[in-house]
């Protein structure tokens, strides 16, 4: 599958999972999934809290899998979007979010794996993108998200999901380094 059908395809998919019939059932809802609806550790990062929300995170992942194409190889990389949404979804465990809907701690994770990936193929910039996922993640920690957002999304920014997919997206960038398997290493 090429790059561009992939993105059609998550474009897609974000969109019906935001389907007023689908999107309650997908969320990363705490209470539910202790109850047993373990899907949405998964799913809850496909939700969104509203249009305007899917398509500025829609639009973002579009630009991110265009910045960092040249380390795509559409099976890694949906390995990689997995991960760090399980990784997430399993992460906000450890906060005091009892719900929580969207892509961008994912994108977060995108930004920090492609930087390392530029670092290491010695791609012009990528300690620029590194350097800036740091200071806006540190940012946040700091003064919280931007108000701006979230008038635009009706919810508060989740900046634990944004650092949480930050440094699953970093860690993930460093395994190669660690690693002699294929699926962390090559290109298809």
């Amino acid at each position: 599958m090429s790059t561009r059908h992939y993105l059609v395809f998550a474009v897609l998919l974000a969109t019906i999972a935001q389907l007023p019939s689908i999107q309650p059932i997908l969320v990363w809802d705490r209470s539910l999934i202790i109850n047993g609806e373990v899907w949405r550790i998964l799913t809850g990062n496909l939700t969104h809290t509203n249009w305007p929300h899917l398509l500025m995170n829609a639009f973002a992942f579009i630009i991110i899998t265009f910045i960092f194409r040249k380390h795509i190889a559409v099976k890694q990389y949906t390995l990689l979007i997995i991960s760090i949404s399980l990784v997430i979804g399993i992460g906000i465990f450890a906060t005091n979010m009892g719900w929580y809907a969207g892509f961008s701690g994912v994108l977060h994770g995108l930004f920090g794996w492609g930087s390392v990936r530029d670092i290491k193929t010695k791609t012009k910039g990528g300690w620029l993108i590194l350097l800036g996922l740091i200071a806006k993640i540190s940012w946040e920690q700091i003064f919280g998200g931007s108000m701006s957002s979230e008038a635009l999304i009706g919810a508060r920014v989740a900046t634990e999901a944004h650092l949480i997919g930050a440094i699953s997206g970093i860690i993930w960038g460093l395994l190669p380094l660690f690693s002699t398997t294929k699926i962390l290493n090559k290109k298809e």
